[in-house]
């Protein structure tokens, strides 16, 4: 009997899907290479005045780039996307549901909350690498529950014990109400891509936004960030919770239509806050005007524009859900954190992908890219049944 001539992963890719892969690597490096730009930019004057060197945000945010990108290569080139259906999704979600419980037993605080976990000398966010395992798990039930390898009660444990439970883990022991509500939209665009009844999804959803409102609504701090819809009324004249997002209007304000230069900022000299990471989209609008800001904006709706046509043409259901699932969730955040920053959605502490600084964000939005840019490297439905047609008669009994 002949043996099985492994089948290259990125050799047989469909034509199809090289335009919205050039478009989407286009994309992603464009918005990295603004990223640094304005890490450098927003970070250099805090960085001069704590003593430290002018580049040492830009520096560390450039080798966490590397990472990333090695990472998203690998994961392109080497891994086919199939693999996630396999029991390599349980070794993912068990490294980072250890990483989630190690933060909430022994992790750092910062700004009140505890979401960081320091390995030796490395410190990392580990709710931004159990956002990718949710999704590739609710990938793997969804297959599991299509393929008919489960019964239904099953699957509903399986939802309990690996969605939902690190989930409410996440929220009660961070804090964190934006990464969860990330979470939830990336497992909402699977569960809509892999076919599950419209019944079922409303009544998600429903749930969703019962459990949004009592997060809002539940806790004082929380329901106290809705001074965003009035900033100069939060109690102290405009100087409370809601000085951060007027200082971000007056960025935009000054930035007008083309920037007052890049490098320019006034903003960023220690009247906003955060402005090398959550709120690096306010310095973008005045140190690049209303141009530089819609150019952000345009990048990432070609990300999700490119991400989702890979997902339509993807060989199977498989790679739709990864590649939709996945492109969703990532953009879904880059426009929340824009909306924070504008002014129109409530403060949510969440990173603008690729752009803001951060190591842990950096890395797992580049891992995103590269799930995305491995269900592009698939080969078409066509060319698989007959890949399988030659090996199952070269494979017959030899006459």
């Amino acid at each position: 009997m002949a043996q099985r001539t492994p089948r290259s992963h990125r050799a047989s890719a469909p034509p199809s899907t090289q335009v919205p892969r050039i478009l989407i690597l286009l994309a992603v490096m464009s918005l990295l290479l603004i990223g640094l730009i304005m890490v450098y930019s927003a970070s250099s004057v805090t960085a001069v005045e704590a003593g430290s060197s002018a580049t040492k945000q830009v520096t560390g945010q450039l080798l966490y780039a590397a990472v990333g990108i090695v990472a998203a290569f690998i994961l392109w080139r080497f891994v086919p996307y199939h693999l996630w259906c396999g029991n390599i999704v349980y070794i993912v979600w068990v490294a980072a549901f250890l990483l989630l419980i190690m933060t909430s037993a022994v992790g750092t605080s910062e700004f009140g909350a505890k979401r960081w976990l320091q390995l030796g000398p490395v410190r990392i966010q580990p709710s931004e690498f159990v956002k990718v395992a949710l999704v590739l798990m609710a990938v793997r039930i969804i297959y599991d529950f299509r393929s008919g390898m489960v019964e239904p009660r099953v699957t509903l444990i399986q939802i309990g014990l690996f969605i939902v439970m690190p989930v409410l883990i996440l929220y009660f022991t961070q804090s964190d109400l934006g990464t969860t509500l990330i979470c939830i939209v990336g497992i909402l665009a699977v569960m809509w891509l892999g076919g599950v009844s419209p019944r079922i999804l409303a009544v998600v959803i429903a749930v969703g936004m019962l459990f949004l409102l009592f997060a809002v609504f539940g806790t004082g701090y929380r329901s106290g960030r809705m001074v965003y819809l009035d900033p100069w009324n939060d109690g102290e004249g405009g100087y409370g919770s809601g000085f951060n997002i007027i200082r971000s209007y007056y960025a935009f304000a000054e930035g007008g239509l083309f920037g007052v230069g890049l490098g320019n900022s006034r903003e960023k000299f220690q009247y906003l806050f955060a402005s090398d990471s959550d709120f690096i989209f306010a310095v973008i609008g005045e140190e690049l005007g209303l141009v530089g800001a819609v150019l952000v904006i345009g990048l990432f709706i070609v990300v999700l524009v490119c991400g989702l046509r890979i997902a339509a043409l993807a060989p199977d259901a498989t790679g739709t859900m990864i590649a939709g699932g996945i492109t969703t969730m990532l953009v879904f955040q880059a426009f929340l954190n824009i909306g924070c920053t504008i002014g129109v959605l409530p403060t949510t502490g969440k990173p603008l992908p690729f752009i803001s600084a951060g190591g842990s964000s950096m890395i797992a939005s580049l891992i995103m890219v590269g799930l995305v840019l491995s269900v592009s490297a698939a080969p078409p439905v066509e060319q698989r049944r007959r890949e399988d047609l030659r090996v199952v008669r070269v494979s017959g009994p030899q006459r």
